[in-house]
């Protein structure tokens, strides 16, 4: 245990990647949507206004996870590291900073529920669909997707040191075409109405058991590929 710690300890040595960015990266979507709601409120309008800039960090969560494998991975076995020590260290870094951001937005919604909207009527972290099962379940859907996102980037980086680029791009295209062939068949069937009624009857709950579910896949699949992947 105190060696996967030290994995931790190695992924945070540089905190920008795993911190600093990505609360940089939230910090300045929310002030550029408190700045614009504030422009709106001045001009007289007085409905909610919602935005979905609390994602922006996701999007740069796919690069955590890349540079978490080809920053760290070859200084890792040269300190002689074993590959489940760094794995699992690795996403216990990748855990640590999702539940930050987790915690984070869940303040953030408890904050504008309590205030209206910082007084305003501008909502960017307490969304009606994704509140509606409370603040506790909103963290842990926010906290799930963080750790998809994350167990993609970091899925396709070690496919990438396994297997190279080619097979890795071939990969990525199976999955395309199997993604549009469900969208072929859903379209040919005109099932697009019962597929979003399943949607929206699984609520917050069923979409974060989705994504645990993705994060399961990729994370095994990333493991698997990491025993026999070179530095």
């Amino acid at each position: 245990m105190s060696r996967t710690l030290n994995v931790v300890r190695m992924q945070l040595a540089n905190r920008e990647t795993f911190v600093w960015v990505p609360l940089l990266i939230l910090g300045s979507a929310f002030a550029i949507s408190m700045i614009i709601w504030g422009i709106l409120s001045s001009a007289g309008v007085t409905v909610n206004m919602y935005g979905g800039g609390a994602q922006a960090p996701l999007w740069y969560f796919v690069a955590v996870g890349v540079q978490a494998l080809t920053l760290t991975f070859p200084f890792s076995q040269a300190l002689s590291v074993t590959r489940r020590e760094f794995f699992v260290g690795t996403m216990l870094t990748a855990a640590l900073t999702s539940a930050i951001l987790a915690a984070i937005f869940v303040v953030g919604g408890l904050i504008e529920l309590a205030t209206g909207g910082w007084g305003i009527g501008g909502y960017f972290f307490a969304l009606d669909w994704l509140w509606t099962s409370g603040p506790l379940m909103a963290g842990l859907f926010f906290f799930m997707l963080t750790m998809t996102v994350f167990s993609l980037g970091f899925w396709a980086a070690t496919i990438y040191k396994r297997w190279g680029a080619l097979r890795l791009t071939a990969i990525l295209v199976a999955i395309s075409l199997v993604l549009l062939g469900a969208v072929w068949v859903i379209t040919a069937t005109r099932s697009w109405g019962s597929v979003m009624e399943v949607i929206v009857g699984s609520g917050v709950s069923g979409l974060t058991g989705v994504l645990t579910v993705l994060t399961v896949l990729l994370a095994g699949g990333a493991a698997l590929a990491l025993r026999r992947a070179t530095v």
